[in-house]
């Protein structure tokens, strides 16, 4: 039995009861031309662990873990385009922010700050971040400490209970809590855009045939142009997908690399 989860974009409680629903509406379809899709999305486990199962059905990576290394070991199905700021249909950029009452207006005025970032090997929170301070930092150093908090809610948190002072977060992150969970971005402010790059794709195992991939795409267009799930749809506020490359997600590589050039090749 396959396995599909869709955790990247699971809360708050809206959010899950959206992505339920359009799990069942894009179930159906994938049965429908003939591919084996589970009853119900699996949340037993943690976001990366469903990545590399062999009985992968679906599900949503990160770009730069993509990238850097799950390549050649799922395939890509499609990116999911968003209507909320900070991006342009898949390709997403990142908001830098800062604690409510900081008077910092730029990222070049952060030097020194506390960075919070919720992993290591994130796009969003990491690998935008690294690429935008860059050009700033000195000797390979920008900010005066590095938090992991797992998360881009809990960085939020960080900075705005003083753990933290700046945090690169997810747009769509931050989109989908400004609409149904303002109180999980209160206290802090947007001062500055990272770079875009594109989004988190939804994956499968690389098992999975050429026919099953242009089925899950097939299903997935369907999914998104259906009116009955127009209200499931605007609580994401997804509104397309887009197939990218193996060359496409490169770009990000291509941020690491330079921010090496520059001097810089950790968040530090």
């Amino acid at each position: 039995m396959l396995v599909a989860s869709l955790m990247m974009y699971d809360n708050p409680e809206a959010a899950r009861r959206a992505n339920d629903a359009l799990w069942a509406s894009l179930r159906d379809r994938i049965r429908a031309r003939g591919f084996e899709a589970p009853d119900a999305l699996d949340r037993t486990g943690s976001h990366e662990s469903y990545w590399l199962k062999p009985d992968l059905g679906f599900a949503q990576t990160c770009g730069y873990p993509y990238i850097s290394e799950l390549r050649g070991k799922v395939r890509l199905v499609a990116t999911p385009a968003f209507n909320y700021p900070g991006g342009k249909g898949a390709r997403r950029a990142s908001y830098i922010v800062v604690r409510e009452d900081d008077p910092a207006r730029s990222v070049a005025e952060v030097t020194g700050y506390r960075a919070a970032i919720n992993d290591w090997l994130s796009n969003s929170g990491m690998n935008l971040l690294r690429i935008a301070v860059a050009p700033h930092a000195k000797d390979g150093r920008f900010f005066s400490d590095v938090l992991v908090t797992g998360g881009h809610i809990g960085s939020i948190a960080a900075i705005r209970e003083g753990r933290a002072d700046i945090a690169a977060i997810d747009s769509i992150t931050w989109g989908i809590h400004a609409r149904h969970a303002p109180e999980k971005i209160a206290g802090v402010r947007i001062i500055g855009e990272t770079p875009m790059g594109p989004g988190l794709p939804y994956i499968t195992r690389a098992t999975a045939s050429d026919a099953e991939i242009a089925a899950l795409r097939e299903s997935l267009a369907e999914v998104i142009a259906d009116p009955q799930n127009a209200e499931a749809l605007e609580t994401l506020g997804l509104v397309g997908i887009e197939v990218f490359s193996d060359a496409d997600y490169a770009e990000l590589e291509a941020f690491a690399a330079e921010a090496a050039r520059l001097g810089y090749p950790k968040v530090a």
